[in-house]
């Protein structure tokens, strides 16, 4: 199918093909000898080639099986030499589609380079859940609905191309050699701060698109695909009924999506292999540019040092100047060690050779220092367990102001924010917090913003108030006002996120 590549005369092979493809975007189906030529200077062709030259280029494709040769037999020829010039047509076979497609894709992935898009895992939430409110509509919202699988799968499949692109691409960036040190750096550190960016919140959003995958299928996956399908509106085919294939195709497009954020088998979801791969990355990005920075810090490199040392040597005048440059460079004077003793020196006659006498141990820090180590008496182990005492103590009173906090705010269902009323310090921060978390989100199509803690225990709803009201909240260090919001704080799961008892607060219901 890739032949024409790799013969001779590949670009002009390649450049018919274009021709066919560019008039298959205006809808021509069949070319003619001279409606080639003219494409072909479309596509960017400009050599000039010869009718049999470009004969032959096209019986070359037609042997290879990528274009197919007719007849037209609807035109009406005026001279036997119009008829062979216009006679035979020629358009593009399944195969050669393929190819041209195939050769396309290949110089798309080349040019192209990955990304971590947090936008489309957004997005993915998005599509789920409009997914999860068009199911319960009536069957006019078919076609909406395939629209929207499609735009969903669409995304999931961004997703998977940029993040293999882009790991391929920090791969080779990690064991890239001999580039040039200046550029070498800011591209890593600019990967670094890439890599960090993308972190930023990135277990929230696949936990966000885990909870919305549930919500899909508690509505029925199965019912959802078969209204796709008839949203997606198949024409006939003569051969086989295309539903079953375009069900399958969905089904398996699902079963990758839950791989990403949901396994059915309970393995790690592969939005978590990809958290430690850029974790993983950016600490070796780091340690290659500490190396790096070292390197520019010393005035020469060890291998340049001996180059010239060797110079030296080769320049020494005679074989005493040899052993003083040797002494010089490597240190190596009179022995440090001659002083030192057997531990009992009488059980040595002094006429032994020293080749034959036992060996003395001589200290490691003589060589670097010049002296011998000083035993004394180990230092005292200091006690710590008033320290650990300590601590546990502060963690402990830590956890129960955050459960305490939690168990204030939470709520039976949909209440006013004006409701909390005055609140301890501590409980306020904590509400505070979920509702920077809940404006940070993007709302649903229904206007619907939902957040969670850092832990995932807690999650808030929060709607827009429907009306004007103001809320008024009290607490020792000032008073807050803002819009009258409609919020609903519960544990994630739908339990309490507590099973203490909480104190009695007045929740006002929401209009």
């Amino acid at each position: 199918m890739f032949r024409f590549t790799t013969v001779e005369r590949s670009d002009l092979y390649g450049a018919v093909l274009n021709a066919f493809g560019l008039a298959g975007e205006h809808l021509e189906t069949a070319l003619g000898l001279d409606d080639v030529r003219e494409r072909m200077r479309t596509v960017g062709w400009l050599a000039a080639v010869g009718d049999d030259e470009l004969r032959e280029a096209l019986k070359k494709l037609v042997d290879w099986g990528l274009l197919d040769r007719v007849h037209n037999h609807a035109e009406n020829y005026r001279t036997a030499e119009e008829y062979e010039r216009r006679n035979l047509q020629y358009s593009l076979t399944r195969r050669g589609e393929a190819a041209l497609a195939g050769v396309r894709h290949a110089l798309e992935v080349l040019a192209s380079t990955g990304a971590l898009q947090t936008a489309v895992l957004e997005a993915i939430a998005d599509r789920l859940d409009e997914l999860c409110l068009l199911s319960g509509e009536p069957a006019s919202a078919d076609r909406r609905i395939f629209t929207t699988l499609r735009e969903l799968e669409g995304h999931l499949e961004a997703l998977v191309e940029n993040t293999k692109a882009f790991n391929g691409e920090l791969q080779r960036l990690m064991r890239a050699e001999g580039a040039d040190l200046e550029v070498f750096r800011e591209v890593k550190a600019a990967t670094v701060a890439y890599l960090q960016e993308f972190l930023v919140n990135l277990d929230r959003r696949g936990e966000a698109v885990a909870a919305a995958v549930v919500r899909v299928e508690e509505r029925g996956v199965f019912l959802l695909r078969e209204r796709a399908l008839r949203g997606a509106e198949l024409p006939p085919v003569a051969e086989e009924d295309p539903a079953a294939g375009w069900l399958e195709s969905r089904r398996a497009r699902w079963a990758g999506l839950r791989a990403w954020f949901l396994p059915d088998d309970g393995a790690r979801p592969r939005i978590e292999q990809l958290h430690d791969i850029a974790r993983r990355a950016i600490v070796s990005l780091l340690q290659v540019l500490e190396r790096i920075n070292e390197s520019r810090r010393r005035s020469s490199s060890a291998v340049q040092d001996f180059r010239e040392l060797a110079r030296w040597f080769a320049a020494a005048p005679g074989e005493e100047d040899l052993h003083r440059l040797w002494s010089a460079a490597f240190g190596l004077g009179s022995a440090r060690h001659a002083h030192l003793a057997h531990p009992d020196p009488e059980l040595i006659p002094s006429a032994l050779s020293w080749s034959q006498a036992p060996p003395v141990e001589v200290s490691a820090l003589l060589r670097a220092s010049g002296r011998t180590e000083r035993f004394t008496r180990t230092a005292k182990v200091r006690d710590v367990a008033a320290v650990k005492a300590e601590r546990a103590e502060r963690a402990r009173a830590e956890r129960g102001e955050l459960a305490l906090a939690w168990r204030e705010l939470e709520t039976d269902g949909p209440v006013r924010l004006s409701s909390f009323g005055e609140l301890d310090p501590v409980v306020f921060e904590r509400l505070l917090e979920l509702l920077g978390r809940a404006l940070s989100a993007r709302p649903d199509t229904t206007g619907l913003r939902r957040a969670t803690t850092g832990d995932g225990r807690v999650e808030i709803s929060l709607s827009p108030p429907p009306d004007h009201r103001t809320a008024v909240l009290r607490t020792a260090k000032g008073v807050l006002t803002g819009p009258d919001y409609v919020v609903r704080i519960t544990a994630v799961g739908g339990t309490r996120a507590l099973s203490a008892p909480r104190t009695s607060v007045r929740r006002e219901a929401a209009g």
